[in-house]
């Protein structure tokens, strides 16, 4: 229940808040975060160094977890971009990320995949469904962390980008913080860089706007390298 009896000097015994409330609230809090369960474990301390890794993919707990330590509630919602190939542990720090924001700051934090996120809104576009588009999106504007995870993979289009430009755009002007995750170079055009193998950058795949929003709401932290899950990870038969 969060509460302890105690007795004074008098003898007189009484309740006052114990100190594994906060514990629980934490709890409760991780909970409703909606973390994969893949994910459920994923801190900084659990992020697993491997031979080879690029310089970058080395940096990168050390300036989340400064960017965690330097947080607080009142600040001006600065988010972060986490951009890099697949198999590189961006989900893995954002989750890491996201967890000690809620331990450390008691932060209301929330995770979404970006296409889950988009299908969860229009399913509640069904008669059928128990939800409407609103409760649906209001966890995801009041949640002072969101965590969206693989924005560029969903295919563009007029109403997609509608939806999360609106996601964004209400994160921003309420100064809360969001983070990005994406496999996407974090250029305007194509022809700028060649360090995507379809040759598409984040601002082809979310549009100019959207793109120009995040530059302004986000840091970049760039995580460069092979894929862990395909060089050190490989599943195999017993």
């Amino acid at each position: 229940m969060g509460m302890r009896v105690v007795e004074d000097e008098q003898g007189r015994r009484y309740a006052e808040p114990c100190v594994c409330r906060s514990y629980l609230r934490g709890l409760r809090a991780m909970e409703k975060a909606n973390i994969p369960i893949r994910h459920e474990s994923s801190t900084f301390e659990t992020f697993t160094s491997y031979p080879g890794r690029s310089p970058s993919i080395g940096m990168a707990p050390m300036l989340l977890r400064r960017f965690v330590d330097g947080w607080s509630t009142d600040h001006d919602g600065t988010g972060l971009l986490i951009t890099g190939g697949i198999g590189t542990g961006k989900t893995h720090l954002a989750v890491a990320t996201l967890r000690a924001l809620i331990t450390e700051h008691n932060a209301v934090g929330l995770f979404y995949d970006h296409r889950s996120l988009l299908k969860a809104i229009q399913n509640s576009y069904n008669e059928r469904s128990s939800e409407s588009e609103y409760e649906v999106l209001a966890p995801v504007f009041q949640a002072d962390v969101l965590v969206l995870d693989e924005l560029g993979r969903e295919k563009r289009s007029d109403w997609t980008g509608e939806m999360v430009e609106h996601i964004l755009n209400t994160r921003y002007n309420d100064r809360r913080t969001t983070i990005i995750t994406t496999n996407y170079p974090n250029e305007h055009s194509a022809m700028v860089r060649g360090d995507s193998k379809s040759g598409e950058t984040l601002g082809d795949r979310v549009g100019e706007r959207i793109f120009s929003r995040i530059q302004e709401m986000c840091l970049t932290v760039e995580m460069n390298g092979l894929d862990f899950r395909k060089t050190i990870k490989r599943a195999q038969l017993s």
